[in-house]
């Protein structure tokens, strides 16, 4: 197990170095559906964690479905990343804050990232054009609810 994650690891990094980046954060990103395992989706959501906890950025993902876009963000709280602070937006609830520990966020985002798309196969064309989940990594300050 552990050679498997460490080349995951390596693939991961791989891909990293070969498009020029100053911030090792910004390839952090998945959209969904996607055909990754989910050895691959852990090893992202690790990756992930670990920037969260080092850098001044958060993780977002970003739902579309017919009931609208729903947002859910995470932002470490603290200097050893083990709360968050979990903001959600519905464009027809509205917005709610919590803080939630790092084995919450790590057990959501493996869930919300294996789950294949919150459209699934149920939309016609005429309720939602191309949607797709989307997951990143990004500075803190761009992390504001579009309401």
């Amino acid at each position: 197990m552990s050679s498997e994650h460490e080349q995951q690891r390596s693939r991961l990094h791989a891909e990293q170095t070969e498009q020029p980046s100053d911030e090792p954060w910004t390839d952090l990103e998945l959209t969904i559906p996607h055909n990754r395992s989910p050895t691959a989706v852990v090893s992202l959501v690790e990756c992930a964690l670990v920037e969260l906890t080092h850098e001044d950025v958060g993780a977002e993902i970003v739902s579309t479905s017919v009931a609208g876009v729903k947002r859910t963000q995470y932002i470490a709280t603290d200097d050893v990343g083990q709360r968050f602070q979990k903001r959600y937006f519905d464009e027809r609830l509205g917005q709610h804050e919590t803080t939630v520990s790092r084995e919450t966020v790590r057990d959501e985002l493996v869930s919300r990232l294996t789950h294949q798309s919150s459209l699934g196969g149920e939309v016609g064309q005429n309720d939602v054009d191309g949607g797709q989940d989307s997951f990143c990594v990004k500075p803190a300050r761009e992390l504001r609810f579009q309401e």
